[in-house]
């Protein structure tokens, strides 16, 4: 072979291999996920998921232990995120308690998340509202409350509520046994309610109230719990997040 022929044959063996190695380079930079970044939208715009069919025991636990809520005042639940990962913005406390807050057409969405705890099943269940306000000018925006249900065992035929305890501001009302007077089958009935000028918490209650679609901390998108994870809801804090939750379940255990 001739030099010069050499070198051309050589000088086009290193362009394919360069060549080669760009377009991997390319490749993997379109493949690269785009970096995430919080966004809200307008409270009423946040579509919740719908309540996908229970495959494994804890969704169906999560699914038959589901809590109703009465609401005595206040905004009513709406969903905190999408599927898309945007959190909504909420609402200020001016105006009434229930100004732009009783229902947007799209849902409302109650949050499940369990875990084993001292030999117990522990069910969180949580909503959110875009504003805490018992009047005009006092609470703040956005709010979080959530029960923990605690049940013998999800994989037992007939598995029973042992007790319960929902939030209450800072902590929590903890019943053991749960009453059996505000049970409805397997349902705890709670209500959403404040004592002026205390912002909302809730406790237990002997009236019915509403379901709303359930999803579990697992049956969301990535995107969801990551917003779920990382978005600030000011002085609300999002129960079932990986932060808090156990913890939560901790400070509500209801057995001495």
């Amino acid at each position: 072979m001739k030099l010069g022929a050499f070198f051309s044959a050589a000088v086009l063996a290193v362009g394919l291999i360069l060549a080669q190695e760009q377009q991997q380079q390319d490749q993997q930079q379109q493949q690269s996920p785009v970096e995430w970044q919080p966004k809200t939208i307008a409270h009423k715009d946040v579509k919740p998921f719908s309540q996908p069919e229970p495959v494994t025991i804890s969704e169906k636990a999560g699914v038959k232990f589901k809590p109703q809520i009465d609401i005595k005042s206040g905004c009513v639940p709406y969903p905190a995120v999408n599927e898309a990962g945007e959190t909504s913005g909420g609402l200020q406390e001016s105006g009434s308690p229930t100004g732009g807050c009783r229902g947007s057409g799209h849902g409302s969405q109650i949050y499940g998340r369990s875990t084993w705890f001292n030999g117990l099943w522990a069910i969180m269940y949580s909503w959110y509202f875009p504003k805490d306000s018992p009047s005009s000018r006092l609470g703040h925006r956005h709010d979080w409350e959530h029960i923990v249900v605690f049940i013998d065992n999800p994989k037992v035929p007939e598995p029973k509520i042992l007790g319960c305890s929902p939030s209450w501001h800072s902590g929590y009302n903890k019943y053991a046994p749960c009453p059996a007077d505000v049970i409805d089958g397997s349902s705890v009935k709670v209500k959403y309610e404040h004592s002026w000028p205390l912002n909302h918490a809730l406790d237990i209650t002997k009236d019915a109230g509403t379901f709303q679609d359930l999803i579990m901390w697992d049956q969301m998108s990535d995107l969801a719990r990551r917003a779920l994870n990382d978005t600030k809801f000011g002085k609300a804090n999002t129960p079932m997040n990986d932060w808090n939750f156990l913890g939560k379940v901790e400070k509500s255990w209801p057995f001495k």
